[in-house]
Parts: structure tokens; sequence; C-alpha cells
């Protein structure tokens, strides 16, 4: 059959290969009668793309060190100067991010990029940052040791354990523990809050009851709002002792 160039209508011919002058590399198959070639993938192709596939499936440790030594050069070059360069924080103003929940930690990222969260100068230092990096340095930082302090106002701790505890049912507030549990833990959703600096959870509390922070769901308001300053001082002094 003669190739007669393009057809205005009805189906169009499959060009002889001998007559085209061209003809492809690769085995042969069978199209509507007519033989056509099926491209191979070349020798030097064949290695990569399967070495490729085989460190997806067998070498999770690689990519987990390769995350890890980017993490902490982040945090080298950025995060230290606020948080440490094992999350331990340089000041009372700014969350130690030790021991905290990977997951939680990588959601605030997100959040302060979107501009979910308000940020002085977060918003800015994770512009560049990709989800991958966000839960990088989540993982990072989950991984150290968490500090503590002894309270440096035992009979306030004592009130704030109270409250954490078991609430104030005069005051219509709950216990802390029924979300973040009894050792202040917290969960991959919710923050850990043991051994948090007390100034910052205060502060967290009252951004929560003005709506500063908003960026969480409507529980922390809804607590917060109910109550005083002295409740809020109280719980952030017991929980920075745990």
């Amino acid at each position: 059959m003669r190739w007669p160039g393009h057809a205005t209508s009805g189906p169009t011919p499959w060009p002889e290969d001998d007559r085209s002058g061209y003809r492809r590399r690769g085995s042969t198959a069978s199209v509507a009668g007519k033989s056509m070639s099926v491209p191979r993938l070349t020798g030097a192709l064949v290695p990569a793309v399967v070495i490729t596939a085989l460190c997806a499936l067998f070498c999770p440790s690689s990519r987990a060190q390769a995350d890890e030594t980017r993490a902490r050069k982040i945090v080298l070059g950025v995060c230290f100067v606020c948080h440490g360069s094992e999350g331990e924080s340089s000041s009372e103003l700014f969350p130690r991010l030790a021991g905290q929940h990977w997951e939680y930690i990588a959601k605030q990222l997100a959040n302060f990029k979107a501009g979910k969260r308000k940020g002085t100068a977060m918003a800015d230092i994770v512009a560049e940052f990709s989800p991958d990096e966000t839960v990088a340095l989540g993982r990072y930082f989950e991984k150290m040791s968490v500090p503590s302090d002894a309270p440096k106002e035992p009979d306030l701790a004592a009130v704030g354990r109270y409250i954490y505890h078991q609430g104030n049912r005069y005051s219509g507030v709950p216990a802390c523990a029924a979300c973040h549990g009894p050792d202040g833990l917290g969960t991959s959703i919710l923050p850990r809050l043991a051994g948090q600096y007390a100034i910052y959870t205060e502060i967290q509390l009252k951004q929560f009851n003005t709506r500063e922070r908003n960026n969480d769901n409507a529980v922390m308001h809804a607590i917060a709002c109910k109550m005083t300053p002295l409740e809020m001082a109280a719980v952030a002094h017991y929980l920075a002792g745990k």
C-alpha cells in the first residue's frame, strides 16, 4: 500500500517503513495488520531506572539521613538563633521545640508560610521551605532531649496542677489533661506542653483568648476566654516543670 500523504477524511493509512526512509529501532508490533517498531530503553537508562526504584523501596535509611542532614543545615543556618541548635530555645519568649511532635511542628511551619498563623519573623523565614523540609525539621527536633525547669513559684504551680488535671467547675474551664494528656505529652495533632517555657505558654493562652492566634481549632478559644490571668500563669508554671 502506498502512503498517500495526509488524509483529509477517513482513516489515515499506515506508512510503509521501507518507503518512508525511516525505520524505528526496537521490537516490532502489529497495528491493524501493519508492523510498527516499539522503542526500547537504552542500556544506559535501564540500570538507572532500576537502581532508583530499588533505592526508593529498600533504602529508606539513606533518605532519612539525607533529610536529617538537610534539616540540620537549616537549623544551624537559621533556626538556632531563636530556637537553639537542638530545640532548647535561646529565650523564654521562643518555644522549645525539642521533643515536640514532628507533625505539629510541620503543621505550624506550613501555617506560618500560608499566613494562617501570624509571626513577626516566621513568615519570611519559612517562605522558601518545601513541604519535605518542614517534615524533616519536625523530625529533627522531635528526636532531641526535652529540657525542663523546676517551678520558679511552687505555690503558683500547685494551683496550675489542680486546674490542669481538674479544671475549674466554677467558671467552666475544663481539665487541660483531657486533651493534652496527664503528663502534658500531647498527640501528633496536639502540642506537647510538658517542659515548655512558662512565659511562652502563658503568652499563647492570652493570644488564644484575644484571637491573635487563630490557626488552631476553636476549642482553645472557648477555653482560654474562661481562664483568668492567674489561671493562665499557674497552668504555664506547672507545665514548665513537667
